[in-house]
Order: structure tokens, then sequence, then C-alpha cells
């Protein structure tokens, strides 16, 4: 298989609810759930981190209020969307332990009481599985929260629940329909529950997006934070690699992979992003030096932000069909900001790095996954070899849209010894740093890169998988550095983002690009849960 397409399938992919009606596809009937309310109307619908915590503060609202209001909206709209996977049944107790501070006078930040949702595949050491999605992992509770959870409770933040993904963060199968898992079913995007929400982070990007809780946090190896968040409306950051610590979280690729904020604007993002920054001397091989850790990214809010800014517009990457118009929009717009445009910039190495990406992600799903399982005594599966014959023996619930053929090759792949890795590793990095995002800012003297996040979402077909029709976030993620997504407009009602991408430990400067354009544009809009095209 091709490295290239197994992007354009599945790594950036996604699916949602079949127009079909498919069963194992469509777990519930949208059309009586519309009938009963208006879920486009929700009292702390787009409300901020900001605007909570005065909510808090005032004494209008408790976190224990916020938090049981967000599992009333819940309740009444994730049977629409099906982004959530499990919610944590001692929300309310932790919510109303943050109250009991807040009273006394401790306040532990901006994110003490917030209600945050978390991608199951990220550990918690409560009541809550971690599982990818997958029945392979149903029962297994982690001995301890990932580095990221332990950072989210000493800020004082609510964990209120886990949200569905492309199991196996979308590493399975090529064929696959994102968004879906044998655990969670089929997450569908709240602005057309027929079409598609991305993924892999598919529930957060659509809880968000459906005003479903205040924040979320997704994870990616390619795609897979910016791609959702750019189909769903909502601001999402892939930082660089080492900025947020990968150490408990259900692995693809450590050359890759990372967490980063979904939330619906810059500013909370910025907030999110700054908390859980911290150098973890565990991590996996990261980018970082801990002099690189930056932890107060609000102080790079400027609206001004673009003024003298250079921005390359990476025309290769932005041949994607209905994002023509609203680009070279934003384009404009950065331009009455103040910014200096650099159109093109060529990548020489673009779709070099396909092929040995690719070979990269199998040889460190095998030995990352089975390293993974090896330290978390309550996953039934050992390794890879007996989640591959699980899936065999439950076909019909695991397998029934699409195969595991990823998963077989990289089980056949040997160690992270073997040259065909390191040399895979070697040039992979090579064609998306040095000769890649490397040699373009420095040859223009860039602040940051643009393109289309992605194309409009495309409609659920679970028999063939994803029909993915272009994304920004190669470069970027194989590089393992940072890259912003923001509402750029909409194609015929359905979302698109604007990508921000540059060189390592550039989050600073993004986010000040970022939140300039966000702020003049004014993109975001709140889904409207209606089947784009039927009255």
């Amino acid at each position: 298989m091709k490295r290239r397409h197994f992007f354009k399938t599945t790594a950036i992919g996604s699916a949602v609810l079949a127009a079909t009606g498919m069963a194992a596809c469509t777990q519930t009937n949208q059309s009586v759930a519309e009938k009963t309310f208006d879920p486009s109307f929700f009292e702390l619908n787009e409300l901020t981190i900001q605007q909570l915590q005065q909510k808090m503060e005032s004494g209008e609202m408790t976190s224990e209020a916020i938090c049981k209001t967000y599992l009333e909206r819940i309740a009444a709209v994730d049977p629409i969307i099906h982004s959530i996977i499990e919610l944590n049944p001692d929300a309310l107790s932790i919510a109303a332990q943050m109250d009991g501070e807040r009273k006394e006078g401790k306040v532990r930040g901006l994110l003490h009481g917030i209600p945050v949702l978390i991608k199951d595949n990220i550990d918690t050491a409560d009541k809550m599985q971690t599982t990818a999605g997958s029945l392979a992992l149903e029962g297994n509770i982690a001995p301890e929260d990932a580095f990221i959870v332990a950072r989210l409770r000493a800020a004082g933040a609510v964990i209120l629940g886990k949200t569905n993904l492309s199991e196996w963060a979308n590493f399975r199968s090529s064929r696959s329909s994102s968004g879906w898992s044998g655990r969670g079913g089929q997450t569908r995007n709240p602005f057309s529950p027929d079409r598609s929400p991305c993924g892999s982070s598919s529930g957060s990007g659509a809880a968000i997006s459906a005003n479903l809780c205040a924040i979320a946090i997704g994870t990616e190896t390619d795609g897979s934070i910016v791609c959702p968040s750019g189909i769903n409306g909502i601001v999402g950051i892939k930082p660089t690699l080492g900025l947020w610590s990968r150490r408990g979280i259900i692995p693809i690729a450590h050359s890759q992979d990372t967490a980063g904020p979904m939330c619906r604007t810059v500013t909370d993002a910025a907030i999110l992003l700054g908390a859980l920054a911290a150098h973890d001397e565990k991590d996996a091989k990261p980018l970082v030096e801990p002099g690189k850790i930056e932890n107060n990214f609000t102080q790079y809010l400027d609206a001004d932000g673009l003024k003298g800014a250079r921005i390359g517009i990476a025309r290769s990457m932005s041949a994607i069909r209905g994002t023509e118009e609203r680009f070279e929009k934003a384009i404009e717009t950065l331009k009455k900001l103040g910014a200096e445009i650099i159109d093109p910039v060529v990548f020489d190495s673009d779709k070099k790095w396909d092929e040995p990406s690719f070979t990269v992600l199998l040889y460190e799903f095998k030995a990352d996954l089975n390293r993974y399982l090896a330290t978390h005594p309550l996953a039934k599966p050992r390794n890879m070899e007996e989640i591959i014959a699980f899936n065999i023996a439950n076909n019909s619930k695991e397998m029934p849209w699409f195969e595991q053929e990823l998963m077989l090759a990289a089980q056949a792949t040997t160690n992270l010894e073997a040259e065909a890795y390191q040399q895979a590793l070697a040039d992979s990095k090579r064609f998306a740093q040095q000769e890649g995002i490397d040699k373009i800012m420095k040859e223009h003297q860039l602040d940051a890169i643009i393109a289309p996040t992605n194309g409009p979402s495309w409609n659920i077909d679970c028999i063939n998988g994803d029909h993915y029709t272009g994304g920004s976030s190669s470069a970027a993620a194989i590089a393992g550095y940072p890259s912003i997504t923001v509402p750029m407009g909409f194609y015929k009602g359905l979302p698109l983002g604007l990508s921000f991408f540059g060189k390592a430990w550039s989050e600073p400067v993004l986010i000040r690009l970022a939140y300039a354009f966000e702020q003049a544009a004014q993109a975001r809009k709140v889904p409207g849960f209606k089947v784009i095209g039927e009255s």
C-alpha cells in the first residue's frame, strides 16, 4: 500500500452516518431526535473558559451546575452525533470538590472547575476505560493517569468523559469509515449528520462543535487533530513533538504522535495548550529540550499580530475542491491585516515523505503498542498479535465494514533496529524538516506557511470507506512541527479550516497569527444538526 493512499483514506480521513441507512453505521434514528427539540440552542452555547470562570466567580453558576448542564446537553444531543464513548461517573463529585476549594479561596488557575472531554486513547486512572474504541481493550483501566491527565487534574479541570474516535486512531485499515469504532459506533458531523466528522479525533471535534463541553483533547499522528477540527468548524492545535507528553496514550508512532487542544476559540486552545505543556523525562523521544517548554501562550493573543508577518502560500497543498473561493478570501484578509504574502512557496520534497513515513508508522505501531500493553495489566490482549486474533474471532462486531490490513502489515515488521526502519525514519524527517519546512521558512524568511486544512465533509460510506478530498497536515505532522487550524468559512454549509504551520517551537508565532485571523474572520458558527440540502 502506498503511504499517500493511506493518508487519503485513513490517517486524515473520516466518516459518519451513511446516507443509505446501514444499521451498524447509523445507530439511531436522527429524524426522531430532531423533532424533539432544537439542538442548535443551548444556554451555554459558545461560552469560553473565561466566560465560564466569570459565572463561577460571580456565583451565578458553580462548576457542579456547569457540568450538570453539559451532561444534560449530552443526553439530549449526543444521540444525534454519537461523540461520547463513556461518561465519568465521578464528574459531579469532582466538580463539587472544585467548588469547595473555590469557596475557600483556592483557585488553581483558568481551568479550575472547567469540564473537559478527552479522547478514548488517553489513560485515566479512574472508573473509565481506555480502549482506543476497540472491543479488544474493554476493561482496560489504566494503572495511572497519562501525564497530561495528571496535569489536567492538578489544574482543577473536571474530566467529564471520553470521546469516540476512529478505532485505533484510524490505523487499522485503509478502507475505514473514520469516526467509527467497534465500541463507540459511528460519530457524525453536527453540521450535517449524514457527513463525516473526520478523524481520528472525531468525537472530540464533533462534541466541541456541538457545545457538549467547554474544551476537549484529541491526538494526532497525521491530521487527526487538525482535520476533525477543520471539518467541525473549531480550532485545533497540533503541538511540536514533546511540548505535551505522550506518556499514557495508546500509540501509533512515537516519532509523530502528540495530543493537543480542540476548542471553539484560539484563546481557549492557548489556555489549554499552556496548562498541559511540561517536560516529561519519561516521554518517548520528543524533539524537546527542557528549556523550550513554555506554558503561557495567552500572552501571544494579539489582534494586530499579522502586521508585518511574512506568510507563505503552499499552493501544492491548496488544490482541494470546495476551498478555492474561501482560501483566496482568507489570503485577502491576511493582506488587509498587514501580512506580506509570498505566493507560492514550493515544497520540492512534497510527496517524497509518503513512503518512508508510512514504513515508520508500521514499525513503530507494533513496537510502541506492544510496549504500552506490557504496562497495562488489565488489558486482555498482551500484544498486537493477540489483538489481530481477537478481531478475527469477533469479526461480526469488530470488522463488519472494514478489515485490519494495516495491523497485519505492522505485525509483519521486525524491530526498530532494522535497517529498513532506520533509513525510513531518517528519510521521512529529512524530507519534511531539512528539505521541507525548514528550507522554505529560511529561504523566504517566513513566519508561517498556510494552506486549507481540509475540503468539505463527505457523505458516509461504510462499505467503501472515506472519500477524503485532500488536506495539508502531513508536512508538519511528519516533521513533528506545530500547526494550528482556525475556521475559515463554509462551502455549501460545510466548515472549512485554515492551517498555519511552521518550524519547531513556533507555537507563539502561530498563535499570534491564528488569533489575528480568527478575530477578523469570525468564521465560527453554531452547527445546525440538519442534513444539508434537506428542507
